[in-house]
């Protein structure tokens, strides 16, 4: 017969279905509990219907409801032991089981073993002084007492101060304290092994040991001197050649070598047969402890551990066995079968020693169980056959051996249920690009359906490449790419039917960081900046946010943070730290950090102090201050002195950043104090408090006064100067004639010069110093030479004349002087010349003299004069010339410079005055060179870097503007103009013309300055002024109407405003006849009473210069009164005009 076996899959039964109880959380194995705290029990289970709970302690059933102290949690299998009434934790004490039951079966919990944790007092002991000698080794006993769990232990002295541990003194794993050797240094009376119980944080003392260390004494002629004995190598722990270990796997494993001797030995370890894993191995205590973690069968082995000093070594095996408790090969789980199915479960573990399996039915043993014919037993197997319903169990599998045991609990249910989805409807994915991804589709049914997975409802299922279907239902997409989107159905079918669930998967570009924040380092009170540029899908929005040392960064008035980065202004020692970015969406995240230093200006130094003092040298020594993170480069030291120039502190000498003592070399006879200043990349410190005050004692000079010299200040003198070199001193000075071995002269003065009168013109002096104070004199200076002062020049050079003129250079000769003749130190031949005239009519030129110098003292001398403006006339004249005077001139030569090529245009000017005509204009040139012939015009078009044709226009010389008409508005043209003489074009002055579209101007050309538009306006007063003449003439024939009648007439005709309070003239009463006039068509007024200049007042109407009236209209008063209205009239404008007609 053909048995169809599945195995079983790691597939929930949903909650709503009948199935067996599963522990869900238990206490572990070995469970130590606090004495001062409740005792808790965990025991958590499912299944459906809700699980009764039950104990058993000690293999025996727990009556919980029988003691008052204990509690079980509702709908859960957890106890609460309670002390408050009363009671001792260590009565509960003992082994329990937790038994999770509904209809279907029966679940256990491990066996936990319950313990209360002990932190016993240390026994009280009386410790002798341990008395040893100097070179012996020493082992400290510490012995703790017994604790659950064990305290750890450490040796402390009676100031609670560790005790140092080293290469020859360290604590082994036993807690005792190890000597290698014991020196004089080790006697002290305080040696105390402390003990720290974990549970109840308390740490219990030992007494103290006292350790007094004996000294050896050698005697050798009567002298008594000290020597410590050498001694081999020889193990403290552990004792003999060799020990044995053993070790469970995947715990750690310690092995200990402490050896004595003197010199302290030296430990080293191998493995026989092989080498010491590197990635597992870690040494420790100075080398004296080798320790592995997650010990494997293959550490198993021989170690030896070889301690050795220059007098020999020593070695010691240590065998290790590596032992196990039970582990799982192939752990059951739960097991769904339809009626009729097949299926088994399988119980594998290993272990050393291998473990025994055992399996029991709802915890009993299967062979106590009722016989079931569709059950199988095959050692590490249960094997089921065509099971049927109502023969659901939960199984317990227990492994075990001598270290230890494992229990596992797996149902076996078996259902009738047709396939059904449990995953939430048509949910969406969104996954990272290139990213491994899963889809699931958790889904149930019995029995087992087969499940299939659709891409947007096409193709076969997918399976392979790179899609994998797990067992589960989860489909796994190793690498996803933007083409994998879509909508995913997955497909469960069985004989009972099928389901079906649908997942839409968005595939997402990575949210990245693209410029992260660099380190950097910033002066105190500058602006720190750190970048964070982020790159992510469009899709997706993301949110930026900063923290320093991992904590929240909160954005106040200082800090400011956009989209790309973070800016920290006016940064301080607080600023200092860490700075990470993080950005994040709703599937991933990138961060990115760096750090901030915080750079200053350093602290002043401090505690000055003075050492060593000498006659000329003290030696100061400091304590440098906070670097603030830049180191010190240099330290500067000042002194002040409160003699001469009290309260003025002066640089004395600097030194490297990595001194802080140092000697000063001083003056003598001077009254000190020093302070110091460090210097370092941001700046310097502030000075340091002063140092005590130190005085040097009075000597002679030891410095020769620099700078020593002598010059004329008068051509019968000569004045001997030098620089002090320190106060309060007098100088010793002497002069002689060099070369005439004469007398040195001598004389001492307090300034710093001296005045020797009386001399010859010029004449060299050898001079010499020396200073001196109330000690003594000091070095004589070398001999220097000097020079009385000196005189005019008495010669003139002569035959000055030019042998090569061109445009703009002229070759000069002269005849040189004696140069006894120039009555000091010949400095040049000093040529004066300057342009007369130019050659060019009518063009005015600056006569301003220049100068040139030629140093030569040959025979024949010559020079070349250059810059010279061609086609001028020039005048010059030589003379010879010393430190302070000049000699007389020589002969005047006249010459003039030949025509050259012209200078540019002074001004070139492109005007556009319409969309298609450029306009030219340009000056002649400020410095024609020559006789202008002529304009030359080269231009050419320019589009970008293409370059058209040139073309050559040439004007006259009188010709200053040009006219061009461009093929079209968007046309550009560069422009070259150069005035022309007969010698050749001149400097060429070049322009662009301007774009027409977005950069050019088109010229605005006043129309009020043109010659026919002011002809125009002319013309158009004129025919003005005769209208208004004949019209103030008709009006004035007419005659005038009484005033008595018109006076109380309407202002209105004559007197409208606009609303601004000014006139218009352009109301709806200009085009009617004034009142008591009558107005024909051919235009001839009839005889009227009033005029015009009734409407005036007095003298105050009048014409403007264009011939139109702006005399105020207002109402002619009544003649009765006002008086002199005849005569008003008659000397008004209009009157006068119309007596001219």
């Amino acid at each position: 017969m053909l048995l169809l076996w599945r195995e079983a899959a790691p597939i929930e039964v949903p909650q709503d279905l009948k199935q067996p109880p599963t522990i869900v959380k238990q206490s572990v194995k070995d469970y130590i509990v606090d004495p001062r705290d409740n005792i808790i029990i965990e025991c958590e289970a499912k299944g459906n219907p809700v699980p009764t709970f039950s104990w058993r302690r000690n293999g025996k059933f727990f009556n919980i409801g029988k003691d008052p102290r204990v509690t079980m949690r509702k709908r859960s299998g957890t106890l609460e032991i309670g002390f408050r009434s009363g009671g001792r934790p260590e009565d509960y004490e003992g082994e329990y089981q937790c038994f999770a039951t509904n209809d279907l079966g029966v679940a256990l919990s491990n066996k936990i073993l319950l313990r209360v944790s002990k932190a016993p007092l240390w026994p009280k002991e009386v410790l002798e002084p341990v008395m040893v000698t100097e070179g012996s080794p020493l082992v400290l006993p510490c012995n703790p007492p017994p604790g659950l769990p064990p305290p750890y232990t450490f040796w402390m002295n009676s100031g609670m101060v560790p005790i140092p541990q080293d290469k020859r003194v360290s604590m082994g794993l036993n807690g005792d304290l190890y000597f290698s050797n014991v020196l004089a240094k080790d006697a002290h009376t305080d040696y105390s092994c402390n003990a720290r119980f974990p549970f109840t944080h308390t740490i219990q003392q030992k007494n103290p040991f006292t350790l007094r260390a004996v000294e050896t004494h050698t005697h050798n002629h009567s002298n008594t001197r000290r020597k410590v004995a050498e001694s081999t190598p020889n193990f403290l722990s552990p004792s003999g050649s060799e020990s044995t270990k053993m070790v469970l796997r995947d715990e750690k494993l310690l092995l200990e070598c402490i050896a004595a001797g003197l010199p302290t030995p030296t430990v080293k370890w191998f493995k026989k047969g092989g080498d010491l894993p590197a990635r597992k191995v870690k040494f420790e205590n100075y080398n004296k402890t080798l320790k592995i973690i997650n010990v494997s069968e293959e550490d198993a082995g021989e170690y030896v551990c070889m301690a050795n000093n220059h007098l020999g070594s020593i070695r010691h095996s240590i065998f290790v066995q590596v032992k196990a408790a039970p582990y799982w090969l192939d752990k059951p789980t739960n097991l769904v079968l339809a009626p009729d199915e097949n299926g088994r479960l399988v119980c594998r573990a290993n272990g050393n020693p291998k473990p025994n399996i055992q399996w029991l039915i709802n915890g009993q043993p299967v062979e106590s169980s009722p016989p079931n014919p569709s059950r199988q037993e095959l050692g590490d197997t249960i094997i089921f056959r065509s099971v049927q319903m109502g023969s659901s169990a939960v199984y317990q599998c227990n492994a075990s051996n001598q270290h230890g045991y494992l229990l596992a609990n797996a149902f076996v249910s078996v259902l009738d249920m047709p396939p059904r989805m449990l995953g939430p409807k048509n949910q969406l994915i969104k996954v990272i690009e290139n990213n491994r991804t899963f889809l699931d589709c958790p889904f149930f049914g019995s029995p087992l359906p087969e499940l299939r997975w659709f891409k947007n409802g096409q193709g076969s299922g997918l399976d392979g490449g790179q899609y994998r279907v797990y067992i589960n239902g989860t489909l796994e997409i190793k690498r996803a790419r933007a083409e994998d989107e879509g909508t995913y159905t997955c497909l469960a079918n069985s004989i009972l039917g099928s389901a079906e669930n649908q997942v839409r998967l968005e595939v997402k570009e990575p949210t990245r960081i693209v410029r992260a924040p660099e380190h950097q380092s910033a002066i105190r009170g500058s602006t720190a900046r750190f970048n964070c540029k982020v790159k992510s899908d469009p899709t997706l929005p993301i949110t930026v946010t900063w923290t320093k040392d991992d904590k929240p960064l909160n954005m106040g008035w200082r800090l400011r943070k956009d989209e790309e980065s973070l800016t920290i202004p006016n940064v301080n020692e607080g600023d200092e730290g860490t700075y990470s970015c993080t950005v994040k969406s709703e599937i991933d995240q990138d961060s990115a950090s760096a750090r901030l230093t915080v750079l200053d200006r350093p602290d002043p130094p401090i505690d000055l102090d003075l050492s060593d003092p000498a006659a000329r040298s003290i030696r100061l020594t400091w304590i440098p201050g906070n670097d603030h993170r830049s180191p010190v480069t240099q330290f500067l030291v000042q002194f002040e002195e409160n003699r001469w120039e009290p309260g003025r502190w002066q640089n004395l000498s600097t030194y490297p950043g990595d001194l802080n003592s140092v000697i000063l070399q001083l003056a003598p006879f001077v009254n000190y104090q020093f302070r110091v200043i460090a210097i370092n990349s941001v700046g310097q410190s502030k000075p340091s408090r002063p140092s005590l005050r130190y005085k040097t004692s009075g000597a002679a000079p030891d410095a020769i006064p620099k700078g020593l010299r002598g010059w004329g200040s008068k051509k019968d003198n000569m004045e001997i100067s030098w620089e002090r070199n320190g106060p309060n001193l007098r100088y010793n000075v002497w002069w002689r004639r060099k070369e005439l071995e004469e007398e040195w002269n001598n004389v001492t003065t307090m300034e710093s010069k001296y005045v020797v009168q009386n001399t010859e013109t010029y004449v060299p002096y050898e001079i010499k110093i020396q200073a001196m104070n109330e000690f003594g004199p000091g070095p004589e200076s070398n001999v220097v030479t000097g020079y009385s002062g000196e005189d005019k020049p008495t010669d003139a050079p002569t035959d000055l004349q030019m042998s090569k003129v061109d445009d703009t250079t002229a070759h000069i000769h002269w005849k040189p002087v004696d140069l006894n003749s120039v009555q000091g130190e010949f400095k040049e031949y000093r040529l004066y010349y300057w342009r007369e005239s130019s050659l060019v009519p009518g063009l005015v030129v600056s006569k301003e003299k220049k100068t040139k110098g030629f140093y030569s003292t040959v025979a024949g001398p010559s020079g070349i004069l250059s810059d010279l403006v061609p086609y001028s006339k020039y005048k010059m004249f030589m003379v010879v010339a010393n430190n302070r005077f000049e000699g007389p001139p020589s002969n005047t030569v006249e010459f003039t410079t030949k025509e050259g090529v012209p200078d540019a245009p002074r001004f070139f000017r492109i005007n556009r005055r319409s969309f298609d005509t450029i306009h030219l204009q340009w000056d002649k040139p400020l410095e024609p060179n020559g006789i202008l012939i002529a304009y030359q015009l080269k231009y050419h078009t320019v589009n970008g870097s293409r370059v058209g044709h040139t073309q050559l226009e040439t004007f006259y010389p009188n010709v200053t503007d040009f006219s061009l008409r461009l093929p079209d508005r968007s046309t550009r043209y560069k422009f070259f103009l150069s005035a022309r003489t007969t010698v050749g074009a001149g400097e060429v002055f070049a322009e662009e013309s301007p774009h027409f579209a977005n950069e050019a101007y088109i010229d605005q050309v006043d129309i009020a300055t043109q010659g026919w538009f002011i002809g125009l306006m002319c013309a158009i007063a004129l025919i003005i002024l005769i209208l208004l003449i004949v019209c103030f003439i008709k009006r004035s024939r007419g005659g005038k109407y009484p005033v008595r009648d018109k006076k109380d007439l309407p202002l209105d005709p004559v007197d409208q405003k606009d609303q601004d309070g000014s006139f218009d003239y352009h109301s709806d009463e200009d085009n009617k006849p004034l009142q008591g006039s009558q107005t024909s068509l051919d235009g001839n007024v009839k005889e009227s009473d009033d005029s015009l200049v009734d409407y005036g007042e007095g003298g105050d109407g009048q014409f403007n210069e264009d011939g139109s009236f702006i005399g105020q209209y207002t109402v002619k008063k009544d003649k009765d009164e006002t008086e002199g209205n005849e005569s008003s009239e008659a000397t008004s404008p209009v009157n006068a005009i119309y007596s001219l007609a």
